[in-house]
């Protein structure tokens, strides 16, 4: 798996984990992996098999092709730049993103 389509996994599997309510060792549970695992994969230093991109699909509730796109036939979503914020994005936390977007709203307003 190349470093960019780890990362992109990763940091799409890490949101739909969040988006769930979920913890690592939830999902590791549910999908019938390591907590482990499941951090790296997170972190993408490790790709993942097609069985267990299965279960970690079926424990989610999701489409496979969830976890390799954020696009949404949008095409403001398909702006490459946009995917790359949205991608470092799904990394964080809420408590980050509640801040990131304190700021933004800060830098918005004071560009109207």
């Amino acid at each position: 798996m190349s470093s960019e389509l780890a990362d992109r996994f990763g940091s799409l599997l890490a949101a739909h984990r969040k988006r769930k309510g979920m913890s690592q060792a939830e999902l590791a549970e549910a999908a019938g992996l390591s907590r482990d695992m499941i951090g790296r994969m997170e972190t993408g230093r490790s790709g993942a098999r097609f069985p267990n991109i299965e279960r970690l699909c079926a424990a989610l509730d999701i489409d496979v092709g969830e976890l390799f796109s954020i696009a949404s036939n949008n095409p403001v979503v398909e702006n490459p730049k946009l995917q790359t914020i949205m991608l470092r994005l799904a990394k964080m936390s809420d408590t980050d993103l509640d801040w990131v977007s304190g700021v933004l709203d800060s830098v918005l307003t004071r560009r109207t």
